[in-house]
């Protein structure tokens, strides 16, 4: 099916994090992070009715020296935002690292409203707030960089469990349930189970002003391995991981396959969606979506449909339940994705990248059900000449 796509062009502004905060209200991050490229780091809030419009409400610079935002998510209930930005070289000389961000939008406005620190950097290491990912519930919110996990409480921000560091591989997501935290690292998934809502409003209270935080760990409940892929011979590595927005016992996963040490330039690095049953861990549906490694990926609030972005610069839509694929819109971008978001009511599906460019598509109520109709017309037009085939034999007889 053919859908309207609009490309939409931010001169001097590269594009890094997206989020809805209603069906037309959408917050982008982006900048020329801590380089000193003279492109400042900003956050922005459009809104947008439809893939030809696009209009800039708002935005808020960040201080000089600071970086871009680099992973955003929006509260499900609330109009609120939490983002990763990294401190400027002279906060983290001071040792602090104001990484996690919290924006309220009102009035077509952003508005700061609290900070976190949960990485502790220097001036030699690069790493950042590369997952940031609300619960379900609002209760939770999960913040990552490459190898340390932060549970922390929302709306106070404070720690709900001991952060999590990775002995091994590294962080690409976060995805929750409404009683499980899925890590997808590069080499496995880990499933902890997360603290119950009673207990996490229990560990909000406090005397006074002062809060009350656990010290208890998370408990890991199950390491998954990477499943076997077709031609993967090298290996693979997750590189999303996303719950079924209504039916949790459906996990979405990304896989790019590693490309041989003997590759030459035209090696294939095919990338895979699979479809887990979260009840026995078995992969129960499994695509090929490229020939390149996949860069981003989304499911759409109303659980019907997937979202990628590729390296070789496509965006395309799949089915939830079949993985057949709905919409395939090449050269999306001149540079791969960098992010990939459904609005809120999953008739909008934006793509941005580091290109300077946002493409807004429209996602017609209509996608998927043509491909059923026509072979169920094939169907019943097979049935009705075997059916021919068969009274015109009785008659001979």
């Amino acid at each position: 099916m053919r859908v309207k796509h609009t490309p939409h062009s931010f001169p001097a502004f590269p594009v890094y994090s997206c989020a809805f905060l209603s069906p037309n209200e959408l917050v982008i991050g982006g900048g020329g992070g801590q380089s000193k490229t003279g492109i400042k780091n900003k956050l922005r809030l459009y809104r947008t009715e439809n893939d030809n419009s696009l209009d800039l409400l708002h935005e808020v610079e960040l201080e000089v020296g600071e970086d871009a935002p680099m992973s955003m998510a929006a509260h499900p209930t609330e109009k609120n935002l939490a983002c990763g930005v990294n401190s400027s070289a002279e906060k983290l000389q001071e040792g602090g690292n104001q990484n996690c961000r919290v924006f309220a939008v009102a009035d077509g406005k952003l508005s700061f409203m609290k900070s976190q620190g949960t990485l502790v950097l220097n001036n030699t290491e690069d790493d950042f707030q590369k997952v940031t990912v609300f619960s379900p519930s609002g209760n939770f919110l999960a913040v990552s960089g490459t190898r340390d996990i932060s549970l922390l409480h929302y709306p106070s921000l404070t720690p709900a469990t001991p952060p999590i560091h990775l002995p091994k591989g590294e962080v690409y997501d976060v995805t929750f349930s409404s009683t499980r935290l899925v890590i997808a690292t590069t080499v496995s998934l880990l499933v902890y189970a997360l603290p119950s809502l009673a207990d996490a409003k229990e560990s909000e209270k406090g005397s006074g002003k002062q809060k009350r935080t656990t010290t208890t760990e998370l408990e890991l409940l199950k390491t998954i391995d990477r499943p076997a892929l077709p031609s993967a011979n090298a290996g693979s590595s997750f590189r999303s991981a996303r719950f079924h927005p209504h039916d949790e016992k459906v996990l979405y996963t990304v896989m790019n396959t590693i490309p041989p040490r003997t590759r030459t330039k035209s090696s294939p690095r095919r990338s895979f969606i699979c479809r887990w049953n979260t009840e026995t861990w078995e992969v129960t549906r499994l695509r090929k979506v490229s020939d390149k490694g996949l860069t981003c990926f989304d499911v759409s609030p109303n659980g019907k449909f997937l979202a990628f972005g590729s390296s070789d610069y496509t965006v395309g839509v799949l089915d939830a339940q079949t993985l057949a694929p709905l919409l395939t819109i090449l050269k999306a971008h001149d540079f791969p994705p960098t992010t990939l978001r459904f609005n809120t009511m999953s008739d909008l599906l934006v793509s941005g990248s580091a290109d300077n460019t946002v493409r807004v598509i429209t996602v017609p109520a209509s996608l998927g059900t043509t491909s059923w109709g026509f072979w169920l017309v094939i169907f019943l037009t097979l049935l009705a000449i075997i059916m021919a085939l068969v009274v015109q034999q009785m008659h001979l007889l």
